[in-house]
């Protein structure tokens, strides 16, 4: 089996570069006839790819150790449900399954309306940059990331799977990244191909759902993530801008810009340029995420480290980025005069572009800080890392700006100026007065008090335009956009209070004792102890009362999996939607003594609540093809 799937990437790859060359030439002699046979090679391609992730699954169900991935990452102990999700728990792998979603993704996209509406040229030239990208990752999954070694003879066990990834976000949370990543290849593709053919028909209203969708993907990975890190790794925050957080933060932020600029060349038709160097950055960046966890270029917690892959992607990002500007300047005497300039920054597009230029430079703050360690060896032989410190001073004034922006860009108008006087009132009255209330119970900092009200108003403003405007409570308007915004808004009230104002202590318990924390009384019942075959486990049993009245228990466990020495901290959680506890055994001892870390984390639901929500609420706005089409 070793050698069919091999066989199986090896012919996707072969056909790839054979679709690249068949779409150059139609392009070059304007013969656009093997259309169809494009589309039956990507049917081919998807199928290949198909059968050597199949073989992959099913080796990893039955624990075939005779496969080196399988050795690497599962056991006979694993359940069975993280055996099948070490699919994506190493390089290799990972990498085979975003070659299986941009298969889906492509193959999704040659089936839609969207395109069958398009102009033969741009379908060709859309199957040129297509193929392209997959006969590169499929160049990297026959070279130096090969998931199908065979190990001779069998080992007769298996390594097993890293602790940390033996959690339900590991279900979830990689492939869900991986569906954003490989979606924005189509928007990417799509573009540059319309923009050299000259094509009409705005290519941002056909890639509108495919955009949507990676958005929906590749938001849902990132809040998920960000929840894994909280509940499994036990310092008791989600958010500690490791590089390899930073590695999804920086494609989405540059995506979020690049929906936002797509909105106004459908409704404005200004900015068709510039979407299109959007689309094709947003996906380098996608392959920029990738390069900074594979390279070995940073270190973190949770790379997967130098693996042969680094200079391949490097040299990918480069030649991307260098046919970005070859088909800028090529396809610009076809577009003169067909679009129209952008109007003033005080209405709803300008408000919308300042959003998008906020946008990239977080994202290009959030690059040069992973990358300082890099940078920073330039004048130094000892590499200079940024903490957190460095990424809250610079990033949240900007992400609250971002907050500030949607509380107040309904009511202006779409070509210059206010729309709506009553709801500028609304908006500026419940930032004040969401201010002064934030400042009464506490909320002193200026960065989170100015976050705070900004979420306030974003949320009255919402709640305005759904009661004063059917646009906004119609699907085929702008419902699903004011939704996100409601979700934005929660998210920052959360991150306002959670990270700021959380209250952390440590102490080393005996039965019987007690500590404060908060306005909580915790005492310590006892130390459970067991064994079986997969895991040694100490449990600590906490009661939690507050003015004497039972709030709960908590349970956190210290846990050492069978072939690996170190410990591993299991969390518990009292939840709540005002302050919820969460607590961290650090250790234990054989006198039933443990050390106890408890923090008090204050509306921290509400950024799982807000992102719930933003995951959701997009799919409010996708279309049926037909209307899509209509519409364009």
């Amino acid at each position: 089996m070793h050698v069919t799937a091999y066989f199986a990437l090896l012919v996707a790859m072969l056909v790839c570069l054979a679709g690249a060359v068949t779409a150059l030439h139609g392009l070059w002699k304007r013969d656009y006839l093997r259309l169809v046979l494009l589309e039956r090679a990507h049917h081919l391609v998807f199928a290949a790819v198909l059968l050597a992730s199949a073989i992959l699954t099913v080796a990893l169900w039955r624990r075939d150790f005779s496969f080196v991935y399988v050795a690497e990452y599962t056991d006979t102990l694993l359940p069975l449900f993280y055996a099948v999700t070490a699919f994506w728990a190493g390089q290799a792998g990972s990498l085979l399954f975003w070659m299986l979603v941009l298969a889906v993704f492509g193959l999704g996209f040659a089936l839609s309306a969207s395109y069958r509406s398009l102009a033969p040229a741009t379908r060709c030239g859309y199957w040129l940059f297509f193929f392209t990208v997959e006969a590169f990752f499929l160049l990297l999954l026959t070279g130096p990331s090969n998931p199908f070694l065979e190990a001779v003879p069998p080992v007769p066990e298996g390594r097993g799977l890293n602790p940390l990834l033996r959690n339900p976000g590991m279900i979830f949370h990689p492939p869900l990244l991986f569906l954003g990543y490989a979606g924005f290849a189509v928007p990417a593709c799509l573009g540059l191909a319309a923009w050299i053919v000259g094509e009409k028909r705005s290519f941002a209203a056909a890639s509108r759902n495919t955009v949507i969708l990676s958005w929906i993907f590749l938001t849902a990975g990132i809040i998920l993530g960000g929840w894994w890190s909280y509940m499994e790794l036990g310092w008791g925050g989600y958010w500690a801008w490791d590089p390899v957080e930073n590695a999804s933060l920086i494609p989405w932020l540059v995506g979020t810009a690049f929906l936002h600029t797509a909105i106004v060349e459908r409704r404005t038709k200004a900015l068709p340029k510039t979407n299109v160097a959007m689309a094709v950055i947003t996906f380098v960046s996608c392959v920029l995420g990738t390069y900074l966890v594979r390279s070995g270029v940073v270190e973190s917690l949770h790379a997967f480290g130098e693996g042969g892959v680094g200079g391949p992607l490097l040299v990918f990002m480069i030649f991307s980025l260098v046919v970005l500007g070859a088909g800028l300047m090529a396809g610009a005497s076809l577009h003169e005069g067909r679009y129209k300039p952008l109007a003033t920054l005080v209405s709803v597009p300008g408000f919308l572009v300042v959003l998008a230029w906020i946008m990239l430079a977080l994202s290009a703050v959030v690059l040069l800080g992973t990358l300082w360690p890099v940078i920073s060896r330039l004048w130094s032989e000892s590499p200079v890392g940024l903490d957190a410190g460095f990424y809250n001073r610079v990033c949240l004034p900007l992400f609250a700006m971002v907050t500030f922006l949607v509380a107040f860009c309904p009511v202006m108008s779409w070509t210059e100026g206010l729309r709506d006087r009553t709801g500028l009132g609304v908006s500026l009255g419940a930032f004040l007065g969401g201010g002064v209330v934030l400042y009464a119970v506490g909320l002193r900092l200026p960065v989170a008090l100015f976050a705070g009200a900004a979420s306030v108003a974003a949320l009255a403003c919402a709640l305005y335009v759904f009661s004063r405007q059917r646009h906004a409570r119609s699907r085929a308007g702008a419902l699903g956009a004011y939704c996100v915004h409601v979700g934005l808004a929660l998210v920052t009230l959360g991150v306002a209070f959670s990270g700021p104002y959380q209250l952390s202590k440590e102490a080393v318990l005996t039965p019987g004792r007690t500590m404060e924390i908060g306005g909580f009384t915790l005492t310590f019942k006892d130390l459970e102890q067991e064994s079986n075959p997969a895991m040694t486990i100490a449990r600590a049993l906490i009661d939690v009362t507050r003015d004497g009245k039972p709030v709960g228990r908590l349970e956190p466990e210290r846990r050492i999996y069978t072939g690996f020495e170190q410990p591993f901290a299991e969390v518990s959680t009292i939840p709540s939607l005002g302050d919820e506890l969460y607590a961290t055994l650090l250790s234990a001892t054989d006198k039933k003594a443990a050390s106890i870390k408890i923090s008090v984390n204050p509306l921290v639901n509400w950024v799982w609540i807000g992102g719930a929500i933003m995951c959701l609420a997009p799919f409010l706005s996708l279309r049926r093809p037909k209307a899509e089409t209509e519409r364009g």
